[in-house]
């Protein structure tokens, strides 16, 4: 980490972060309603909401994004310190909160299909974050903490609300799971549990992402069982996701352990 932190092209970084991360957090206040308008849940003729899918979570769910924004403010702060930004990733927290502010526009205007696009392309950015951190350890538990954690749970998170929003954009469109919604719930939930286990093995078996992953199916299983539209196969398949990746997550950390590595 270099010590010189005031070269012209980081100073514009480090700005380009904390603008990023200020939008990010107007967004947020714009998608609960803290100006007047309505919240997510309530925009898009509520699609979005607890209760619009088979593959929506339970409304406490959406509570992890205090902890993502805490952790996305602690790494507009602690990038003030990385001033070569060695593992490159600040471009991608920079295009990842405004897709984020985007996409809570995007939703609020009704757009629940370019909302589709916007959370994909977050999600494909988040991914790309995850290969450059899996690619260059963290140096040190700070980082470690605040820059691979958060975006860890950022990831995590992002990849089972991208399935939620595209099944609202498709029971929006009519289409109703070939007439057998759980069934194609589940199908979502099986590819969920295998991404969920590849990013344990291609991330260097990181621990936020898949927490963040079982959090939401949880979540998931917690609506269907307790919320409209009930599907207690649903909820099972969501609960099997979350056990899998946890399974996935245990053994990863136990070998990991058994070689000695570092966590």
């Amino acid at each position: 980490m270099s010590t010189d932190r005031t070269t012209p092209t980081a100073l514009l970084r480090h700005l380009a972060v904390s603008l990023a991360f200020v939008l990010a957090m107007v967004g947020t206040a714009i998608g609960v309603g803290a100006f007047g308008g309505v919240s997510i849940s309530e925009a898009a003729g509520g699609l979005l909401s607890a209760d619009a899918t088979h593959l929506a979570p339970a409304g406490s769910a959406f509570s992890i994004w205090s902890l993502i924004y805490l952790g996305l403010g602690a790494y507009a702060l602690w990038q003030w310190w990385d001033a070569d930004d060695e593992r490159r990733i600040a471009g991608h927290a920079i295009a990842s909160l405004l897709l984020n502010a985007a996409w809570i526009l995007v939703v609020q205007a009704g757009w629940v299909w370019l909302s589709v696009l916007v959370i994909l392309a977050l999600l494909a950015v988040l991914a790309d974050l995850f290969r450059r951190l899996a690619a260059r350890p963290a140096r040190g538990l700070l980082e470690k903490v605040v820059v691979d954690g958060t975006f860890g749970v950022y990831l995590g998170w992002v990849s089972v609300a991208t399935c939620a929003n595209v099944a609202a954009a498709l029971f929006g469109a009519g289409f109703t799971g070939f007439g057998v919604p759980a069934l194609f719930a589940v199908l979502v939930l099986a590819v969920v549990a295998v991404i969920g286990i590849a990013l344990i093995v291609a991330g260097r078996h990181p621990i936020a992402a898949p927490l963040a992953m079982i959090w939401g199916l949880g979540w998931i299983a917690v609506g269907r069982w307790t919320d409209a539209p009930s599907s207690p196969v649903t909820a099972v398949a969501a609960v099997v996701a979350a056990v899998l990746i946890a399974l996935a997550a245990i053994t990863a950390q136990a070998r990991r352990a058994q070689r000695g590595e570092p966590r």
